[in-house]
């Protein structure tokens, strides 16, 4: 990642596969409080996925995070990164057959607050993928600057 704010993970707006909430509830197993992925806006299976999550000030942590100051907590901003690799990883498979556990979060850096009103735009491109091992680099970003970026690396189970 430069200095500069360019993009670790290109967005990707030609990527033809979208899908609504209704199509990530049935490959997700995350329900609300904790679903934080909107909209997938592009998708190139087994190699990048873009998605996006409406922040609205009626998430249930800014209650205490923080009163008069609300941010989106960080390890929250991960965690859409990690749905957003479970999307991609799970669309892969048949319906509730599997799970994607994360095994490790690498080269985390906060680089912005995510506050109410935001929309996060999430990139995440696989860097590696065998068998049932993935590794992947993920960014969020809010309008183009980058708020998070992170390795991920996780593990397909069966359910």
């Amino acid at each position: 990642m430069s200095d500069s704010g360019q993009s670790a993970v290109p967005a990707h707006a030609a990527d033809a596969i979208t899908l609504d909430i209704q199509q990530i509830q049935q490959i997700l197993p995350h329900r609300y409080p904790f679903l934080l992925i909107d909209r997938i806006t592009g998708m190139e299976p087994g190699k990048r996925i873009s998605a996006i999550k409406s922040v609205t000030m009626n998430e249930p942590y800014f209650v205490g995070q923080f009163p008069g100051h609300p941010v989106m907590p960080g390890v929250l901003v991960v965690e859409a990164m990690a749905q957003a690799v479970g999307l991609l990883i799970m669309r892969e498979f048949k319906p509730n057959s599997k799970l994607v556990l994360f095994t490790g979060i690498d080269k985390c850096k906060f680089r912005k607050q995510v506050t109410p009103g935001d929309q996060l735009r999430i990139e995440v491109e696989v860097l590696a993928f065998r068998r049932n091992i993935g590794r992947m680099q993920g960014a969020a970003y809010v309008a183009d600057q980058l708020a998070c970026e992170a390795e991920l690396s996780c593990v397909v189970i069966d359910r």
